[in-house]
């Protein structure tokens, strides 16, 4: 939960609130919802029921051998037609974009909305660019059986990444702005940021463990090397540098990120990038909350450790408490600026059923250089 103090500070999610529950049916979304402690001590109830039997420690270690590929698998069968432009971004991190193009009325050209949401609507197993058991054949999880690759794209980005830092020439060495987004996926993030952001001097890094993901970022028509450079990066993996050195990045985004890696490597790679923050730079970050919908539906045999669960495509995901992260990112130096609760009931009109969200927001920032 925000602390009051915090919550005051900043206008809410959304403004759409539900004072009449007879209107609950009449909008497809309620913000700001608050949870009764019966609705609390449910969710409660059912995270300790379906981690209660735990996945074998050899299924586990296969899932993080073969990580990369059911990413890859993802993305080959959704490319990018599974998530819509994240044009709330820039109402929640106006961060990202600190000159908009303007139209003659001198207002944004976009149109933002505050929802993070794939492409698609109902009560269907596919959520904020994860997918359920429901949503897989047995055709489509047969393909993620396949043995893994060796990525020369990523072989070759290491070592020109390496040879252009030593010599203070890298891609974007010349802008005055720079952005990193961690986890591009299809560049539903980055692309809107290109759209909107008219600082000359604006130059944005996209990463994704995911070679089919930063394909479909490079081959897309909107994708300008002179502003933009996409590479395959492996968080987890110490022998995967940063095509940039450090402390020359403005802000790093973390949208649906950090929920993907192994828990227990989670504080080597909040730390790792905080040291390419300049002084001052800012992490944003929002991500799966404790309890949320996503949580609640795994069912036994699912779970890999507290919180941390697998998905029937192979991809997995924890989910987090503002504690958890607050010590993440200040165990890595930076300072909190924003660490948030976002509860938000969403709504199938036609199946009359609602949807119980939870995703954290937080934004923290490296202390400038007199804080050192």
């Amino acid at each position: 939960m925000a602390a009051p103090r915090e919550a005051a500070a900043r206008r809410p999610f959304g403004g759409r609130f539900l004072t009449d529950p007879a209107r609950l049916f009449q909008h497809n979304a309620w913000d700001n919802v608050e949870w009764s402690e019966e609705q609390e001590a449910s969710a409660r109830s059912k995270v300790q029921e379906n981690s209660s039997q735990l996945l074998p420690q050899d299924k586990q270690e296969e899932y993080e051998v073969n990580a990369k590929r059911y990413w890859d698998d993802f993305y080959k069968i959704h490319e990018n037609g599974f998530f819509k432009d994240r044009h709330w971004l820039f109402t929640e991190f106006p961060e990202l974009a600190p000159n908009r193009n303007l139209n003659q009325d001198g207002n944004s050209v976009h149109k933002f909305s505050n929802k993070e949401e794939p492409n698609n609507e109902g009560m269907g197993s596919c959520e904020n660019g994860h997918c359920s058991l429901e949503t897989r054949t047995e055709n489509q999880l047969n393909l993620m059986k396949k043995p893994p690759e060796i990525c020369a794209e990523e072989l070759a980005a290491q070592k020109h990444s390496e040879q252009n830092k030593s010599d203070g020439d890298y891609p974007g060495s010349s802008a005055s702005y720079r952005i990193l987004e961690v986890g591009c996926g299809a560049g539903n993030t980055v692309f809107p940021i290109l759209q909107t952001n008219n600082d000359p001097g604006l130059f944005v890094y996209c990463c994704d463990f995911s070679t089919t993901a930063v394909d479909l970022v490079q081959n897309n028509a909107e994708y300008d090397s002179s502003r933009c450079f996409a590479f395959v990066h492996d968080l987890c993996s110490e022998q995967s540098p940063f095509p940039m050195p450090d402390e020359s990045l403005d802000v790093v985004i973390l949208i649906f990120v950090l929920s993907a890696i192994l828990p227990e490597r989670m504080q080597r790679i909040v730390t790792q990038l905080s040291r390419l923050l300049k002084p001052g730079g800012m992490i944003l970050l929002r991500d799966y909350g404790r309890y949320d919908l996503a949580q609640l539906r795994f069912k036994k045999g699912q779970c890999l450790s507290d919180n941390f669960y697998v998905r029937g495509d192979g991809t997995r995901v924890y989910f987090f408490t503002q504690g958890e992260l607050d010590d993440l990112f200040t165990t890595a130096g930076l300072e909190k600026i924003q660490n948030l609760v976002d509860r938000r009931l969403q709504v199938n009109r036609g199946k009359q059923m609602t949807m119980y969200r939870v995703w954290i927001q937080c934004k923290y920032r490296k202390p400038a250089a007199s804080q050192l």
